[in-house]
């Protein structure tokens, strides 16, 4: 199969990632710090590497580094753990559900005050989430990469803007970790929200959320974490604050690999998903009855639709008939797709990596024009 979905999840994993889980789950299954045994210690030993890498990619210390089984985890912890009641929260339209319903379900509780920018024409979006601050705006929350089109967001802008503000700032880097720099100091973000199994080359199950060091959160587990055992509280060091329970140690040994693996190579990996996607655009706007609706961008995304046949159909037919894996629908970002005015049927996604190749893309182009002819 043509696999054109990395952007749901990374389909092709470095040997060095599926070998990591493997060995975990093999010869090394005792919980990580929570006896003295070797074994035990050598788990701990993987999960304290992979906090190092991940601080060193991200711009953080390795306490502030905080694993989760995902980024929807990520972004309630940061979202539901920052909570001031009464305070006043912006997000965008860009946003997937991961950060909308926890949001909604804040708002609808009468804890928070909700803006939804939208962007306008000729106003950088920046602009307009700075007219939208109040005295008691505490948190401002956006994606690094729109899951829907690719878009980049402008976050040094904004970052600015929540600085100006002495808000917090929120990134969901679900589709931008791995794909584009999001250094947490030079781009003032406080809590950057990460997926381990897309652009990071993780495996499923492994997910992690940055801190930088103004920021102190409430818990949202509470449980077990090796450390202060007498102490019926949740310890208040980082990270065990925030990691209660035993953490998903294969995971983590593939997701340090995958780091080790992108770390390096992130610049040229940007650059080749930038001409990869301009190519599968082009292709897709050679069709007459298509519509593109995004722009070549480094996480490898486009999104488009057939005028004649909605996306899931397109998407199935695609699945069935060519062997080639897309996404049809409103991936869990309905208000992008209520401002691109395709809330009714939804968008085809294909999503890809550096690793798929000129000739998938153009099989993908052919099987296209076939289907539009119907």
């Amino acid at each position: 199969m043509i696999y054109f979905d990395n952007a749901a999840t990374g389909g092709f994993k470095p040997r060095a990632v599926t070998d990591a889980a493997d060995t975990v789950i093999r010869y090394l299954s005792a919980n990580p710090g929570r006896s003295g045994h070797r074994l035990s210690i050598a788990g701990a030993e993987t999960v304290e590497k992979c906090r190092q890498n991940l601080a060193n990619m991200f711009g953080s210390k390795d306490d502030r580094v905080i694993f989760t089984k995902n980024c929807t985890e990520a972004l309630n912890l940061a979202i539901f753990g920052s909570l001031k009641t009464g305070g006043h929260v912006i997000t965008t339209t860009f946003e997937h559900n991961s950060v909308l319903r926890p949001l909604h379900a804040l708002k609808n509780k009468g804890l928070i005050e909700l803006d939804i920018v939208c962007p306008e024409e000729d106003k950088p979006l920046a602009c307009s989430i700075k007219d939208r601050i109040k005295p008691n705006t505490y948190l401002i929350v956006t994606t690094a990469v729109s899951n829907v089109t690719g878009l980049e967001l402008p976050l040094a802008e904004i970052g600015a803007v929540a600085k100006d503000a002495d808000a917090l700032f929120l990134v969901d880097g679900a589709q931008g970790g791995g794909h584009i720099p999001l250094n947490i100091s030079k781009l003032n973000i406080h809590m950057l929200a990460l997926a381990g199994h897309k652009g990071l080359y993780g495996i499923m199950g492994s997910g992690a959320l940055i801190l930088n060091d103004d920021v102190d959160l409430e818990p949202l587990l509470y449980g077990g974490t090796g450390s202060e055992s007498f102490n019926l509280n949740q310890p208040s060091v980082y990270p065990e604050r925030l990691e209660a329970g035993t953490l998903n140690l294969p995971a983590i040994a593939a997701l340090d690999e995958g780091v080790k693996f992108i770390f390096g190579n992130m610049k040229n990996f940007g650059t080749h998903l930038l001409t990869a996607t301009e190519s599968l655009i082009d292709g897709i706007k050679s069709i007459p009855s298509a519509v593109c609706y995004s722009a070549p961008n480094r996480a490898g995304i486009c999104a488009f639709k057939l005028k004649n046949l909605a996306s899931s159909e397109v998407a199935d037919i695609l699945n069935l008939e060519y062997d080639v894996a897309v996404r049809g629908g409103l991936h869990c970002a309905p208000l992008t797709h209520k401002f691109l005015n395709t809330d009714d049927e939804g968008l085809v996604r294909a999503s890809l990596a550096v690793q798929n190749s000129a000739r998938e893309i153009n099989y993908f182009i052919s099987a296209l024009e076939k289907i539009a002819r119907r």
